[in-house]
């Protein structure tokens, strides 16, 4: 039995992020299951939305719902921390934050959940979070922790390789299409350094990130699906996902793409499965 884990931080990163790839291998019968950090709290929120964290964060878990659905996870476990917001919020301080929370104990419970489904395979953000997010940063630290430790108790006699994870992977993006979009931004009277619907977003600076890409998955055939489950989060589809950037978008996108963490690889690695390679059992 092939079983997938994506460790993630907020709910909607499942359908806009790898979704295409959670949904097609659901659809070819692998077990895909989810970690979502946090609850969502403080996801900006279209105007017309008046709704305090804890009203926001129930919406988005509704959201979320819909979204797994579609996509045909087969389980969301929630570690129900709070939204840590974007860089430099004051939400990035409070208390029950996940990026307030110690990397070590956020890392102990995807270990433990890593032991109950015992994915082959396992994705999560890349080093930057994406685009610098605090809670995606926080969640990658935690599960290259979490994975690491759940490999090294393979050292343990009672421990078989099928019952550990394999392959570790981050979901990221070529940087190419940023590239692009900075220079052509300011003809359209947008500043790249303040993008997104609250101008948080410094596409500029994403746009020197680069990662690897050792595997691309093509999920056209569920490509509709993908689409679905993004409409799910109805509180977090911004004005950027419309219009000419939407046609942007889609102009220049591709295949999901993947740097693969764990075996090492060399720059040249191009894989069209995750699964390649993995015993399954």
């Amino acid at each position: 039995m092939k079983r997938l884990l994506a460790v993630l931080a907020h709910p909607d990163d499942e359908s806009f992020g790898p979704g295409g790839t959670l949904a097609l291998y659901a659809q070819e019968g692998v077990e895909v299951h989810l970690i979502c950090a946090t609850r969502g709290d403080v996801g900006a929120l279209p105007p017309e939305m008046q709704l305090n964290a804890e009203e926001t964060a129930r919406m988005r878990l509704d959201e979320l719902r819909c979204a797994a659905a579609q996509l045909g996870l087969t389980e969301v476990h929630m570690l129900g921390y709070r939204d840590s917001g974007m860089p430099g919020s004051s939400d990035n301080n409070h208390p029950e934050a996940l990026t307030a929370a110690p990397v070590a104990e956020v890392a102990e419970k995807i270990a433990g959940l890593m032991r109950q489904i015992r994915p082959q395979v396992v994705i999560t953000h890349d080093p930057v979070g994406g685009y610098h997010h605090p809670d995606h940063i926080a969640v990658h630290n935690a599960a290259v922790e979490a994975f690491n430790s759940v490999r090294g108790e393979l050292d343990g006699a009672s421990v078989s390789l099928e019952s550990c994870p394999q392959k570790l992977y981050y979901h990221t993006f070529p940087r190419r299409f940023l590239r692009v979009m900075v220079r052509l931004l300011p003809f359209f009277g947008k500043n790249p350094r303040k993008f997104g619907r609250n101008e948080d977003i410094d596409l500029l600076e994403i746009s020197r990130d680069d990662f690897p890409i050792h595997a691309r998955i093509d999920f056209r055939r569920v490509a509709e699906i993908k689409e679905k489950a993004s409409a799910c989060h109805q509180s977090q589809q911004g004005p950027s996902s419309g219009g000419f950037f939407g046609v942007l978008m889609r102009l220049f996108s591709g295949p999901e793409t993947f740097t693969r963490a764990y075996p090492a690889a060399e720059d040249r690695l191009r894989e069209r499965d995750l699964f390649d390679g993995v015993e399954s059992g």
